[in-house]
């Protein structure tokens, strides 16, 4: 390895950094050094490395082109193990840190002599847009060939082939403001936020708070911008309400503020997390935050000119040169050209030249520039060249000169013979672009101001954009939207702020900027050398000229057609200029073509923040209800019924034995059957519907009629997929005239939920209804048995009158004084009281229910006894006597299903199907076996024939079998096809062992047919 440490672009002063220590580092096999403070960007430069990588579709070197987030070409490879492997890290995000190792992501062997550069050279005429639709299109046989290269070529680095050493965590958190962003805007936000005394959470993505302030030129109450970030920063740390947040990024912005936050909590300090007190510390973190109001002060962009040859490294944003001269000390040349279409631009060159080096020209494409920057560029006798432009840079490796020449923007064309300048480094600006993309992931559309030449965002409600992000960029302004938004976002929590004293900040003429998004050539766009639009994704504007002459009109086709704004870039650089050279070609505004879609998440995430600690094994979750300790302290065995923990049955020690399962079940079912039974069921899902819309929501979801069901009613439901298979069932209560309680299965929650949303977000947007999911929040006890009512009227202030509160009816009351909802539903057949209260009291009701239950002997089942008795009643469990093949009619439940409903509700038309219309379907019956000592198997196959030669005709299967002590018999639940019709009939169940069982198809309901102990 060889060593270079010669910082050949540092500066002998100014900067952040920390001259006092030097670290070493490595990249491409390249020994280097720089110091605390650095980027390793801003160590690259420093060190005099141009390219860094090779572009993704051409193959062409890059350098380093911007400072923060937005830098395309910088993607670089960490890590010197197979283990600390990370991709796709932008150079200019990453601090240095002694050791590290890092490498371009592109290139082979390497990035200087890439093998690839060829199609970089032929690209522009065989890698149009699309060729890879139009080429790879035969023979078909070729097709693993095309896909086998295209993959080995494709992609920004790889992932890491050994286990991560590192740990990473999650944590949620809630507060009142967050604000996103700690440079001008975001501080000033905070401040006022934060003395409110609203709690505060301030995330930023680089090393430093302070963003501009950090580099800027201009001054607050006549003393360096820096000096009031740092005080600012010491009163935010110093208040118990502020939690500052530095290395963070806000990567999403979902609904009702919810944001996903990921900061790299260790990265800054090497290649695996370092040990604290023996142990390892956290590689990085995902707060999952919760905020009451959001300010979005996340800045704004500058854009780069699109002129040919603008990706030859040494060509760079006019800020970011500013960036690396005034905060890391580096400057990226030695001989300067900018060309710039405003103001802001002159800033590189002013510090270019106080950095001690040449500025060739500035190039301005203004007839008549005017404004302080300008004239304290013309007082120190740099050349300024107006009317024109930067239209090619040359150069291989690095800049070595740039052609100038003058232009007429409105007519797209060059008007001047072009003059070549001689020099190394080429810097512009094309304006600034808002940050919208965490306010474009709610889903509002931005909308275009001409004043800015950018989009601005649109909000939702409890959102606010202040500073750069809302297109506010001189300073004084900026801080003061800063402090209203914060005053605002406090004021909409319940906190009042205290009036903010603003530093003075003093206001700098400046002229109007120019539209200039791309710049002409004397060749038509698609003859001139390729001018990049999008750098990180190879887009030319030739490629997105192209694209609308084979009639892509659309922003959104031409992005997936072109690329533009792709992977981990999201359109920072380029999507303006892109959308303006397609308004362009389409002869439209941008406004009337738009602007895509930016996606989260806003820079990479590593797998690991994403997973935290849930890794290495399966991560499945175990829940409890809120009387698991109360099970666990009274023996129960306990079942997996989707990730739930429910009670399987009690064992008792009798006579100095445990029981059996089959000893216990039998005990829990005579006790329901002829004293009181509890059972826990608060697993059961629960859904709380409400809206106008939500009784015909129901109709539509449900086989049956919702639209009479009145307040204080329950009504059991059958819901179908479309292909008209039961899916789940449950009973929904009528809270309100348009609030209902729904329950489904402990195991389809979720998917219930998830498949309500699909049908509404999908099919039904105009239907005013809202989910929620709540079966965390209630706890369920059912109480069941000839002696239920006798012990629930000790302790609850509701009527329990048989004819007052009848089956299938709820009331509302207090259950051991505490509120409640009481319904009268059974799933075991008997009288049925079941309590739901808020899971934080369950334990105080439950144990009151077993001090008042003792001297009507309360015993308590679990899932085995609950299937017997279900079962007894010929009750359905949806997964066990359905298995997505069977209907409501093959159910035996016609009664459940509202044929003459208006609206085509869901399965209704599959079920009009002559398959599902067939009479030799798979119908549900009952099976008594002959010899009543035997439990058939579940699963067991049933045949008519039992003498048939193998293979034998397969009739149906066993769904549920138990033994009943209350038949004092084993009993079954089956599918058979006809079985309505063949009911008395005998039918065969041959075993494995070659034993082979008759049974009797009977009713499915063995046990009080007429339902008369549930009325009671």
């Amino acid at each position: 390895m060889s060593q270079s440490n010669k910082q050949e672009h540092r500066l002998a002063k100014g900067g952040r950094i920390d001259r006092s220590r030097t670290l070493s580092f490595t990249f491409n096999g390249q020994s280097y050094q720089g110091h605390p403070g650095d980027t390793l960007a801003s160590a690259l430069l420093a060190n005099g490395v141009d390219i860094v990588n090779r572009s993704f579709k051409y193959s062409r070197p890059r350098g380093i082109v911007a400072a923060g987030a937005e830098e395309p070409n910088a993607v670089v490879q960490l890590g010197s193990t197979e283990a600390g492997q990370v991709p796709n890290v932008r150079a200019t995000q990453q601090a240095l840190f002694a050791g590290l190792t890092a490498r371009g992501t592109n290139g082979w062997p390497n990035v200087q002599r890439d093998m690839m550069g060829l199609v970089g050279k032929l690209g522009g005429k065989f890698m149009p847009p699309g060729f890879y639709y139009k080429t790879f299109m035969a023979p078909a046989s070729m097709w693993m060939t095309y896909e086998k290269y295209i993959r080995k070529s494709a992609g920004l680095g790889r992932s890491p082939m050994e286990a991560d050493p590192d740990t990473y965590d999650h944590l949620h958190q809630h507060c009142d403001v967050l604000v996103v962003g700690a440079g001008p805007a975001g501080l000033a936000a905070a401040l006022a936020a934060a003395r409110s005394g609203a709690r505060v959470i301030v995330a930023d993505e680089q090393e430093e708070m302070g963003g501009s302030l950090l580099d800027s030129r201009e001054t607050l109450d006549d003393k360096p911008a820096d000096q009031w970030a740092a005080q600012v920063l010491e009163e935010l740390a110093g208040c118990e309400n502020v939690t500052l947040l530095a290395r963070t990024t806000a990567n999403g912005y979902h609904d009702h503020h919810f944001v996903t936050l990921h900061e790299r909590r260790t990265e800054h300090l090497g290649e695996t997390a370092p040990l604290a007190n023996g142990r390892r510390q956290v590689r990085s973190r995902m707060h999952r935050v919760r905020a009451g109001q959001v300010i979005l002060a996340t800045g704004a962009h500058e854009r780069p000119l699109v002129y040919a040859g603008n990706d030859v490294p040494g060509n760079l944003l006019a800020g970011a040169v500013s960036t690396y001269i005034r905060r890391y000390g580096v400057a990226p040349g030695n001989k300067l050209v900018l060309s710039t279409s405003n103001d802001y631009g002159y800033r590189a060159a002013l510090d270019w030249k106080e950095a001690g080096r040449e500025v060739v020209a500035i190039v301005d494409v203004r007839q008549a520039p005017a404004g302080e920057w300008v004239e304290a560029a013309r007082a120190q006798g740099i050349k300024i060249i107006t009317g024109s432009a930067v239209i090619e840079a040359k150069g291989g490796s690095r800049v070595s000169a740039a052609r100038v020449a003058r232009i007429d923007i409105d007519a797209f064309k060059v008007t001047g013979q072009a003059e070549t300048l001689t020099c190394d480094t080429i810097a512009s600006s094309g304006g600034y672009s808002p940050v919208i993309h965490l306010a474009s992931h709610t889903g509002a559309r931005p909308t275009w101001r001409d004043d800015l030449l950018g989009f601005v965002p649109s909000l939702v409600k409890g959102v606010q954009a202040c500073g750069g992000a809302n297109g506010t960029y001189a300073l004084g302004e900026v801080l003061a939207d800063g402090v209203e938004a914060g005053i605002k976002a406090a004021a909409a929590t319940g906190h009042a702020a205290p009036a903010v004293s603003l530093p003075q900040a003093k206001q700098l003429e400046q002229g109007p900027a120019a539209a200039l998004f791309q710049v002409p050539h004397e060749k038509p766009t698609l003859r001139a050398p390729k001018q990049f639009v999008d750098l990180q994704n190879d887009v030319t504007a030739a490629g997105i000229e192209l694209a609308t002459r084979e009639g892509f009109e659309s922003i959104e086709h031409v992005k997936r057609y072109t690329a533009m704004g792709f992977g981990t870039d999201q359109g920072k650089l380029g999507n303006i200029n892109g959308m303006a050279i397609a308004a362009r070609c389409l002869n439209k505004s941008i406004p009337e073509v738009g602007t895509t879609v930016f996606r989260p998440n806003y820079t990479p995430v590593t797998f690991g923040a994403i997973v935290g600690r849930h890794c290495r094994d399966l991560f499945d979750p175990e829940r409890y209800t809120a009387l698991h300790q109360w099970h666990v302290e009274n023996g129960a065995e306990f079942e997996d019924v989707g990730q739930w923990k429910r009670p399987w049955y009690y064992p008792q020690r009798v006579n100095g034995k445990v029981e059996t399962m089959h000893e216990a079940v039998a005990r829990e079912c005579s006790a329901v059957r002829e004293k009181i039974g509890i059972l826990d069921a608060s697993t059961l899902g629960k859904i709380d519907i409400q809206g106008p819309d939500a009784r015909e929501f129901l109709a539509r979801i449900y086989t049956n009629k919702w639209e009479k069901l009145a307040v204080g009613k329950c009504r059991y439901g059958l819901m179908c997929k479309d292909d008209g298979m039961v899916t789940d069932d449950g009973v929904t209560s009528c809270l309100a005239e348009n609030h209902f309680l729904m329950t489904t299965t402990t195991g389809g929650a979720a998917a219930i939920l998830e498949w309500l949303e699909l049908w509404h977000q999908t099919e039904w947007p105009e239907l005013d209804v809202y989910f929620s999911s709540v079966t965390d929040h209630w706890a369920t006890m059912t109480i069941t048995g000839p002696e239920a009512r006798k012990l629930l009227a000790e302790i609850t202030d509701i009527d329990l009158d048989k004819e007052s509160f009848k089956f299938m009816d709820w009331r509302s009351g207090k259950v051991a004084d505490v509120p409640a909802r009481v319904y009268r539903i059974s799933f075991t057949g008997e009288l049925t009281y079941e309590i739901n209260v808020q899971a934080n009291y369950a334990m105080q009701v439950w144990q009151t229910l077993f001090k008042h239950g003792e001297k009507y002997g309360l015993t308590p089942y679990g899932t085995e006894t609950m299937h017997v008795l279900r079962a007894e009643k010929g009750f359905i469990i949806v997964g066990q006597e359905t298995d997505g093949s069977v209907t409501p009619e093959d159910l035996g439940m016609q009664w459940c299903v509202g044929y003459d409903k208006p609206f085509s509700w869901i399965g209704k038309r599959a079920l009009t199907r002559s398959d599902t219309k067939r009479e030799n379907r798979k119908q549900l019956v009952g099976l008594k076996p002959k010899d009543p000592k035997v439990v058939l198997e579940e699963g067991a196959q049933i045949v008519f024939d039992p003498k048939h030669a193998i293979p034998m005709p397969m009739a149906g299967h066993v769904t549920s079998s138990y033994y009943s002590p209350t038949l004092d018999s084993g009993f079954a639940l089956a599918v058979v096809k006809g079985g309505h019709n063949k009911l008395g009939e005998t039918v065969y169940l041959p075993m494995a062992d070659g034993q082979t069982h008759e049974a009797e198809i009977v009713s499915p309901i063995f046990y009080d047919p007429k339902g008369e102990r549930q009325h009671v």
